[in-house]
């Protein structure tokens, strides 16, 4: 018989992460960012793969005017962030 302890353990601190994104992404600083990446986050982070978890959570690390930035086209997306993630955040609308 397989351990399942492990798969379990797996699942429930990828539940933990997802949930401490998006804490971080309703607590910004700004609010206006507060709405824009706690809203969009709310709606994708519980389908992230792995690999997007990653990628949000790198994002998060970014400054509000920064992000401000290049989600309004102000700024040139650095290539770095210029990914799936952030594909759907520019398009991302607070309803």
């Amino acid at each position: 018989m397989v351990d399942a302890m492990p798969v379990q353990a797996s699942e429930d601190a990828v539940a933990i992460r997802r949930k401490r994104l998006i804490f971080r992404s309703w607590h910004r600083g700004i609010r206006e960012m507060d709405l824009l990446m706690g809203t969009f986050a709310d709606r994708h982070v519980p389908g992230f793969d792995q690999g997007q978890l990653d990628r949000y959570e790198a994002f998060l690390h970014m400054s509000d005017p920064d992000v401000y930035n290049w989600i309004s086209g102000r700024e040139p997306v650095p290539p770095e962030f210029d990914n799936d993630v952030f594909q759907l955040l520019k398009v991302h609308r607070v309803v």
